[in-house]
């Protein structure tokens, strides 16, 4: 009976409570509906099972003391990350001269501030073979959009026809036009090089002077449309005197109240990943905002693009740093390329452009992706490269293992603003007789911005975007996927928890996973009526392979590794492994990261030692350090060692 009594009163109970929350659900269905569902799918993301299969995201949100707007980040051989955000894309920040970096420690957690020199808010920055990096442009001047414009302005081209003397003007030369009577004062000093004399080589006979150029950024004294000019006039420059007013004059097409772009720097230094901080090394020859820093065959560093110091696009001239002097000089010829474009060094020695990129440039010049020889300026164009017009914001990674040189491009959209993206892939194999770019697998939306993280077991982890222009309308994709390149499929993982967009990245940490930082959205809601917050926080996805029972183990071994050398290494588990890789760590901003590379490794087992050889070719294995990872006959990887190739 009193078994009977208590089932009845739990009867009642359970009774009580479905109608408290059939009434409850009656007066907020849709509140409780996603209550519900979020309980439950936390519940489902959070099981045993569900790891294994699709990996789990974690957000590590810093004090709030040591928050910043995240714009680079780079994977230091201490196993730190810098991360690095100059002003971060903030005027406020900009004007108040208050530029931020950060190391962090993900396995201890620690978090540290470190000075910074500059404005390297969209920097470029690449490893050096000795571990440091070197980090080279950024801001000078913020934009300003039409209608915030109120003083006419743009370009002045500088001539000095004395073959005999530079000459340079102090910032606040002021240039009187012929014509139209107007007067501009230049906002930096500028330095004009002597005129170059020319000769007739057979005759020896004097042909005249080629003036030496210097380019400003002038500015109307006053507001308003009335000091605009449409058309091209000669500059008297106020205060010189005698010759130097004969032979020093300005030339300047239109100046008008147009939308003024970001201006960049010359400055460059290296990071010392030991010491933690900045080392002022000699600046470039160009400002550059935007550009691409690629590592060449014989570990010199390339600086491709970027817009210069008044704002328009580098017209080709790219120039090479010497780490040995801390040097740059120019390439033999000129070249020109998007801001941002994706550059790799090849097997051959050449540097394969995708045609990805992140932005600014004419859309009808330098966009199509090929294989370049920097030495001899030769450009072979690569065919059958779909959405060519959706190129802006796509990514490219370098398949692993670098070996086989194949390309994945993924998504990509529209130039500027467009609201336009594609869902393709795109892959390349630069060892086929006839390169040519095929479709591979859809990421069933358009996607720009996507990160792109090579993994230790040799798939790739591909990851947000937004379909829309820095995430307009909403567009956030929250969508992970593993791409495999045996069988060129994805598939689809756990699903990150934070949205990622304009200003993202991602790097691989030295445990197996992967972070994710950054996303600058122009609004905050689908309306597009709120502006934008950058996300600050940080995301670590852990793949499927590291809830496995076991991983690898893999320790001891040298510290260096030459080229053609072998090393070996302690692994309890070394009847298992399968795969040995050298991963070269990123450096990753605005999608680009052309420093990941995945190298396999020739390897033999005996006993609890494991012994691998590094490849020959300098091109392959550029000088730096490298993470050697190893996978079991489950694809698990161990954790990484640093190894350095000298």
């Amino acid at each position: 009976m009193r078994r009977q009594q208590a089932g009845l009163r739990r009867a009642r109970r359970v009774g009580i409570g479905a109608v408290v929350v059939l009434a409850l659900a009656g007066m907020n269905g849709p509140w409780l509906y996603r209550f519900g569902a979020e309980r439950y799918h936390q519940y489902k993301i959070d099981e045993p099972g569900y790891k294994a299969a699709h990996g789990h995201w974690d957000i590590v949100e810093f004090p709030k003391e040591y928050r910043q707007d995240t714009i680079h980040a780079v994977l230091l051989h201490t196993g730190k990350v810098l991360l690095v955000a100059g002003s971060g894309n903030n005027q406020a920040n900009f004007d108040a001269r208050k530029f931020d970096s950060r190391i962090w420690d993900p396995v201890k957690g620690t978090i540290k501030k470190v000075p910074t020199p500059n404005d390297l808010f969209c920097t470029g920055h690449t490893q050096l073979a000795d571990g440091s990096v070197l980090i080279a442009g950024g801001t000078k001047r913020y934009e300003k959009l039409k209608g915030d414009v109120t003083k006419a302005g743009g370009l002045m081209i500088v001539h000095n026809e004395n073959p005999d003397k530079p000459i340079t003007l102090p910032a606040g030369t002021s240039f009187t036009g012929r014509a139209n009577g107007r007067t501009f004062v230049s906002k930096d000093p500028v330095l004009v090089p002597r005129a170059k004399k020319n000769f007739d080589r057979r005759t020896g006979k004097f042909l005249g002077n080629t003036p030496g150029l210097g380019r400003i950024y002038v500015e109307a004294l006053r507001s308003g449309t009335r000091y605009e000019t449409g058309t091209q006039d000669n500059y008297r420059i106020k205060g010189l005197k005698g010759a130097d007013a004969r032979n020093t004059y300005g030339i300047a097409q239109k100046l008008a109240l147009d939308k003024k772009d970001f201006q960049g720097i010359r400055d460059a230094y290296e990071f010392d990943p030991v010491a933690e901080k900045y080392i002022k090394v000699d600046p470039m020859n160009e400002a550059r905002w935007y550009p691409t820093l690629t590592t060449l065959s014989d570990g010199r560093i390339l600086s491709v693009s970027g817009l210069d110091d008044i704002g328009q696009l580098v017209p080709g001239k790219n120039e090479i740093f010497d780490p040995s002097t801390r040097t740059w000089s120019y390439t033999p010829k000129t070249r020109q390329f998007p801001t941002y474009p994706a550059l790799f060094l090849t097997a051959h020695g050449k540097i394969f452009y995708s045609g990805s990129n992140a932005g600014y440039g004419p859309d009808d010049v330098g966009r199509d992706p090929g294989v370049w020889d920097v030495a001899s300026n030769k450009f072979t164009k690569v065919p059958g490269l779909s959405d060519p017009d959706l190129m802006e914001t796509s990514a490219t990674v370098l398949l692993p293992p670098a070996q086989d040189e194949k390309y994945l491009v993924v998504g990509g959209g529209g130039v500027g603003e467009s609201k336009r993206s594609t869902p393709r892939t795109r892959i390349v194999d630069l060892r086929a007789r006839h390169p040519r770019f095929t479709d591979g697998p859809s990421l069933g939306k358009g996607t720009r911005y996507p990160q792109t993280s090579i993994l230790p077991d040799d798939s790739v982890l591909v990851s947000g975007g937004s379909e829309d222009y820095r995430g307009r309308g909403d567009s956030n994709i929250l969508q992970a996927r593993l791409y495999d390149p045996r069988t060129d499929s994805f598939e689809r993982v756990a699903d990150p928890l934070v949205g990622r967009n304009y200003h993202a990245g991602s790097i691989l940490l030295p445990d197996g996973r992967v972070m994710f930082f950054g996303s600058d959205p122009l609004y905050g809601d689908k309306a597009n009526t709120k502006p934008g917050a950058f996300e600050q926080r940080i995301e670590i996805y852990t793949p499927p392979y590291l809830y496995r029972d076991a991983r690898p183990t893999l320790s001891g071994g040298p510290r260096t590794v030459a080229r053609g050398a072998s090393a070996t290494f302690t692994s309890q588990h070394a009847a298992t492994v399968r795969k040995a890789r050298l991963i070269r760590p990123s450096a990753s901003t605005h999608v680009t990261d052309v420093d990941q590379r995945s190298v396999a490794l020739d390897f033999t087992a005996s006993g609890d030692r494991i012994t691998v050889t590094v490849p020959k070719n300098r091109n392959l294995v550029p000088s730096g350090w490298y993470m050697l990872f190893v996978d079991d006959d489950r694809g698990t990887p161990s954790k990484a060692q640093w190894v350095k190739v000298p």
